[in-house]
């Protein structure tokens, strides 16, 4: 991308600003991950340190530490299973409550592509833990039926409350995030273009290869068809 913006005089002020969004998302999120590593690796320091003052120790000092390690491993171990259980629990209370909702949902995904597109829940099942939803747009054939599918749970994302913008997440400029596109129902990935004055506010988002006449164009979409960009997106 630097390689274009120097290699390519004849490009105008708005070519530049875009691109120049584009880079500083990219090394905003290498930003993130260096500071991710730099987390783990003082962690995995102070492991290694715990390491070599207990081989520093005498066999007695060895085994009360670890009868006690023990002990408060069993106790995590509880603490964290009453935990993952009540969590699993809000989280398949908040999933039943989505019924009759419009959520994100990848409908299909393979190798190259994910696609994402606005359904409707009709029901979740709580023991095999799976939504059925129901894509309301009919496909180009117009004898086609709108169709529905049974997804898990982690290809399910619920939209922000249109009601309720305090409680919606705000992505700064930069962001890359899952919208849909104006005037369809698919979302794509894009990055937002410029920070909001108010979280009910429109965002302004540069879709990824939408160009027109060689510039991405800043597209207004409400709050409410906005979610985090999914881990390993593919576009």
């Amino acid at each position: 991308m630097h390689k274009k913006i120097l290699s390519t005089p004849e490009m105008n002020d708005k070519q530049v600003d875009n691109t120049l969004l584009r880079l500083r998302a990219l090394y905003t999120r290498a930003k993130e991950l260096c500071e991710s590593e730099v987390s783990a690796s003082s962690s995995l320091v102070g492991l290694l340190d715990g390491l070599l003052q207990s081989g520093a120790s005498s066999a007695q000092r060895k085994k009360i530490e670890l009868s006690e390690q023990k002990k408060k491993r069993m106790k995590s171990d509880t603490d964290t299973t009453r935990f993952s259980s009540a969590s699993m629990r809000s989280q398949l209370d908040h999933a039943t409550n989505l019924k009759g909702e419009q959520v994100a949902a990848k409908v299909k995904s393979d190798e190259e592509k994910d696609e994402w597109v606005v359904v409707k829940v009709i029901h979740f099942d709580k023991e095999t833990k799976e939504y059925e939803v129901l894509d309301e747009e009919p496909g180009d054939d117009e004898e086609s039926a709108q169709k529905k599918y049974k997804l898990p749970m982690s290809d399910i994302i619920p939209f922000p409350k249109k009601g309720d913008p305090s409680s919606a997440p705000d992505f700064g400029q930069g962001r890359q995030v899952l919208a849909v596109y104006p005037g369809t129902t698919a979302l794509y990935r894009a990055t937002v273009a410029s920070n909001r004055k108010r979280k009910s506010d429109d965002y302004l988002l540069l879709f990824d290869d939408d160009e027109e006449d060689g510039s991405l164009p800043q597209r207004p979409v409400p709050f409410h068809r906005v979610v985090p960009l999914p881990e390993g997106h593919r576009q």
